[in-house]
């Protein structure tokens, strides 16, 4: 570690001054020789370093955190929010003479993902059509005999049933478009239909091809708003039973991270494995997330009550014997021995040492083993 650590070399420049000395004479310290010892170790366990040396030695800087009830780490895979994912299929059977959109392309609510034509289409669309000029010869003999009971020629049942009717006539218009919509979209011209999407997204499978026939209730897209995803876990009861909804979880694959909130924990056992569901819901704006991507889960346990404190495994060193983490002060670290208790995943309780609100030396906090131990023997000598 050459010059890596800055402060060890002028306590060594000074030791050298004073042995240095005729007879081994006692020398007064000028004031660069007191700075120096300042600046190295000078309390047992304290290694002085600067911001700049701490960044080019590599060591990273970690939190300790408060109620170490542990963590699970268990094998998971990202799925689609089942109230954000819907089958797109339509009520009526026919060929299929157009498509909009291809896999992975997005659509709005209410747009159109394909048309469908076919007989049952075409009286659809004929029923409409039939219910609207019925609508509007309602309406003209209502407008007609309003006229005629103002100017007290018609008598007022005459008006009456002419309100009647029309009120008849829009409902029955009313009718015939919500059997339209049943059929899974907007009717269009002639004998077609268009299947609209029931919610924005992306079209994450389609089972149709231009011009084939699809009968009736057959799957023909399935879109997802990918904006959020879930995870799926499946814990033993003891487990679950120190998971709440909030609970903290981390989803991991190589380097790519997002933190998560459990959602919902399962008060039922599945049948078969005896195990219960816990679900996430993931923030996937940005897009890093693909469904059916494995992914490693880390899930933060409720805390047991005992005080401990969760930190990474990689900040924890064993110092003549003992476990040591490093902890961060004004003017570098200061080895800190701690008591373990059991690893969780990437993670350790420490039952005592911490309070939980330190700043700890994680990645490369064996190079400050290192100087540590340098520093030692050199006051040894």
């Amino acid at each position: 570690m050459k010059n890596r650590f800055g402060a060890a070399l002028p306590l060594m420049l000074a030791a050298l001054l004073v042995a240095g000395c005729s007879g081994g004479e006692s020398v007064p310290k000028d004031q660069n020789t007191a700075e120096a010892e300042e600046q190295g170790h000078g309390e047992s366990g304290e290694i002085a370093l600067t911001p700049q040396q701490i960044r080019a030695a590599g060591i990273e800087l970690v939190r300790a955190m408060r109620g170490g009830g542990g963590a699970l780490t268990l094998p998971a895979t990202i799925e689609g929010d089942p109230q954000r994912m819907q089958v797109v299929s339509a009520a009526i059977g026919g060929r299929v003479v157009a498509l909009t959109r291809n896999l992975g392309q997005s659509i709005g609510r209410g747009q159109t993902l394909a048309v469908i034509e076919s007989r049952e289409a075409a009286s659809l669309n004929a029923g409409i059509e039939a219910a609207r000029a019925r609508l509007e010869l309602a309406e003209s003999n209502l407008r007609r005999e309003q006229r005629l009971f103002d100017q007290q020629v018609s008598p007022e049942q005459d008006l009456i049933a002419a309100r009647t009717a029309a009120a008849e006539a829009r409902i029955a218009l009313r009718l015939a478009q919500q059997q339209a919509a049943a059929a899974g979209g907007r009717v269009g011209a002639l004998n077609r239909v268009g299947i609209a999407s029931p919610l924005p997204g992306q079209v994450i499978a389609r089972s149709v091809t231009l011009g084939q026939t699809v009968a009736a209730d057959a799957e023909l897209f399935r879109v997802a708003d990918l904006s959020h995803v879930a995870v799926t876990l499946a814990l033993s009861p003891a487990d679950a039973g120190k998971v709440r909804p909030g609970s903290a979880i981390e989803i991991v694959a190589g380097d790519r991270r997002s933190a998560a909130r459990v959602s919902f924990v399962s008060p039922i056992l599945d049948e078969a494995t005896r195990l219960a569901t816990v679900i996430a819901v993931i923030d996937n704006r940005s897009g890093q997330w693909r469904v059916g991507e494995p992914v490693t889960a880390s899930i933060r346990l409720a805390d047991s009550g005992t005080g401990a404190v969760l930190v990474p495994q990689s900040a924890v060193q064993t110092v003549e014997g003992r476990s040591t983490v490093f902890v961060r002060t004004a003017h570098g670290f200061r080895a800190n021995p701690v008591t373990l208790g059991a690893p969780s995943g990437d993670n350790i309780v420490v039952a005592s040492g911490l309070t939980g609100d330190e700043q700890l030396a994680g990645a490369n906090s064996f190079t400050l083993k290192a100087e540590l131990g340098k520093g030692e023997a050199e006051h040894g000598h």
